[in-house]
């Protein structure tokens, strides 16, 4: 699931605190900055040997010791805008990076009253060159098996 900016827009114009919370953790202390806004444009060329393109639109937070520090919806709604502007950003997919263990990489959703900093996951974008995505459930172990010692060697055109 994605959520593009000018959903977050949407819920920030009618929101009176602004939270978010990391989907199965903890909630992102209260007192956390905007440090960035910013806009990736990522080229990149998938396992199969296609060109692709991606572009997401990128937030930072960052959890400060200042435990006095609120961002009000206002205020947020102020950065985007101001980002919209100098970046010359449209709109489209929102990502957000935030620090737990490591500097993690969320999708983003809202329960109604938190912005949810969603799970995402990797996955290969050339299935076709392994097999990979026509194989049905009950054949993939046998057919993924049958495929490594082929495909998955050099020269094999997989992954």
């Amino acid at each position: 699931k994605i959520m593009l900016l000018s959903t977050v827009k949407k819920y920030l114009q009618q929101a009176t605190t602004v939270y978010f919370k990391v989907q199965y953790a903890q909630d992102v202390p209260p007192n956390f900055h905007v440090t960035e806004i910013g806009l990736i444009n990522k080229s990149f060329i998938d396992c199969g040997g296609k060109l692709r393109n991606e572009v997401k639109i990128n937030f930072q937070l960052w959890n400060a010791n200042d435990i006095e520090h609120r961002i009000t919806p206002a205020k947020l709604l102020h950065i985007i805008e101001l980002s919209q502007e100098k970046l010359h950003i449209d709109d489209g997919e929102v990502e957000v990076e935030y620090q737990t263990d490591t500097i993690g990489k969320y999708g983003l959703d809202f329960d109604g009253a938190h912005f949810i900093l969603t799970t995402k996951q990797t996955a290969c974008l050339a299935l076709e060159n392994c097999g990979i995505g026509t194989i049905t459930e009950n054949k993939i172990i046998k057919n993924i098996t049958e495929k490594a010692t082929n495909c998955c060697t050099p020269g094999g055109g997989c992954c």
